[in-house]
């Protein structure tokens, strides 16, 4: 059964209609591959690939409805073309349109920044969880509706990927939804129609500048999306963040922030730290978490705060967020049989990386070596390669330069951007070993007892990249297939 373009296109501002006004479709499509008989397409403007192109096989392939930014020369009097400014935009509107606006029947709470996005999504999906409600999780490590597990391709969903998921999840009686929102997504507008009860900003540091281009663009993007909230709705802000404040300046709705360092409206202290958790003061009350590390003590305090700004009782909250584990990939630790510790991390930018090596450092008893296997993505931002090389080789013993995920590049080439980076007095501390399960394997034998190896880059991730091709490859599977556990 189809849906009426004029109720589809209700809140849509369009520039002019060419044919048919009182049309139903049966399907909405941005891939012209996909388009049946009697579907809808949509041609958006890509950085790779522009729809309009694809606009001729969409209409020979039974497309009713062409939305364009621009007629094609070729246009039909059998097809109804509707011409609009942005096409992705619109896409974002009707996708919402077409699966009945569910983000008015769940409450949607947003997620961005550089770091801690997953973490901080997953930990709030778990906490409501616990606290007796059915939730949705849309986040880079998988979706959820309520106990339903959905694999994840993209950190955020396309505009028709994400509403299907979200009217599902309003269909399961998902009463709330946590979602990681990518600046990607945030650029591509695929997030524009959704209402957000509330959103909240992690950090801003060096990531996607093989996408954005400039630091200033990236920041721009990621303001986009508190500038875009309701009045009715809330953000909570990284105040130790020195962007942090920025990203509330338009927000029309109500305005928080959370620190561990200053004045703010949650706070929270870390009174003792081990490598089996913290003991925090969050809130007045202290609480033991199994969490290690100061972004983490952050990480918490954003899913404290936004748990009490959803009207959540405190003393519920603090007692499940002692209850919380770590999420899978984020300094999860293997200790071997005979006492060496390896941790393995997702972190895949300077900053990210800094703040785990920190975090060891500060736990550290200095007998001990830190050994680090740390690689950079292919096809991705090529200027952070050397200052996550620079930044392990000085908080390491041992540094070995491995490959990640290197896409369509050569490895060995990456590994050459990375010891760019690397200064005089550090290059003896630095191994390249292009095979990622070997340079593992040369981590574990150089390690001795107490020793503490961080793998980084890959986290959760359960496959290796080369050429297109995506092979399994587990670095948890690995250190533990090493370890004989």
């Amino acid at each position: 059964m189809g849906i009426n373009i004029n109720e589809l296109f209700g809140s849509v501002n369009i520039q002019s209609i060419k044919g048919n006004r009182d049309v139903e479709v049966n399907e909405i499509h941005f891939d012209s591959r996909k388009v049946k008989h009697g579907d809808l397409f949509v041609a958006c403007r890509g950085t790779m690939s522009d729809g309009h192109d694809f606009i001729d096989t969409a209409v020979e392939k039974g497309a009713t409805v062409i939305v364009c930014e621009e007629l094609p020369d070729s246009s039909t009097s059998e097809t109804t073309f509707i011409v609009v400014e942005d096409s992705s935009a619109t896409l974002s509107q009707i996708a919402h349109n077409f699966y009945n606006k569910p983000t008015e029947n769940i409450q949607l709470v947003g997620v961005t920044g550089t770091n801690g996005k997953t973490t901080i999504a997953t930990l709030l999906y778990d906490l409501f969880r616990t606290l007796g409600y059915k939730v949705g999780l849309l986040s880079t490590v998988c979706n959820y509706v309520d106990e339903k597990e959905i694999k994840a391709t993209h950190t955020t969903p396309d505009a028709l990927q994400l509403n299907a998921l979200l009217a599902e999840m309003v269909e399961a009686g998902c009463e709330y939804c946590f979602m990681e929102v990518s600046s990607h997504a945030i650029d591509q507008k695929r997030v524009g129609a959704l209402n957000y009860k509330g959103g909240i900003f992690t950090n801003i540091t060096h990531d996607h500048l093989d996408y954005h281009k400039t630091f200033d663009a990236y920041l721009k993007v990621k303001k986009a999306f508190f500038d875009q909230l309701g009045k009715k709705s809330f953000a909570i802000t990284n105040a130790d963040d020195k962007n942090g404040k920025l990203m509330l300046q338009n927000m029309k709705g109500h305005k928080f922030t959370y620190s561990t360092r200053s004045f703010a409206d949650y706070r929270c202290q870390i009174l003792e730290k081990h490598f089996t958790g913290m003991l925090l003061e969050m809130d007045g009350t202290e609480i033991w978490t199994n969490f290690i590390g100061d972004f983490n003590a952050h990480n918490l305090l954003a899913v404290y705060g936004t748990a009490r700004l959803l009207n959540q009782d405190k003393d519920e909250v603090l007692r499940g967020i002692s209850e919380l584990k770590s999420v899978d990939g984020r300094f999860e630790s293997i200790i071997s049989t005979d006492g060496i510790m390896a941790i393995v991390d997702y972190a895949h930018t300077p900053d990210a990386l800094k703040n785990v090596l920190e975090t060891i450092e500060a736990l550290r008893t200095g007998n001990e070596q830190v050994i680090t296997v740390v690689g950079a993505g292919g096809d991705r931002d090529k200027t952070k390669r050397p200052l996550m090389a620079k930044i392990s080789a000085e908080l390491s013993d041992k540094v070995i330069l491995t490959s990640d995920n290197p896409r369509s590049e050569d490895p060995d080439q990456i590994i050459k951007d990375m010891k760019e980076g690397v200064t005089a007095n550090n290059t003896r501390k630095v191994l390249a070993i292009t095979d990622r399960k070997e340079a593992i394997r040369t981590a574990c034998m150089l390690a001795k007892k107490d020793d503490i190896i961080l793998v980084a880059g890959k986290g959760h991730e359960d496959y290796q990249e080369i050429k297109g091709i995506k092979h399994h490859f587990d670095d948890k599977e690995i250190i533990k297939e090493i370890f004989k556990l």
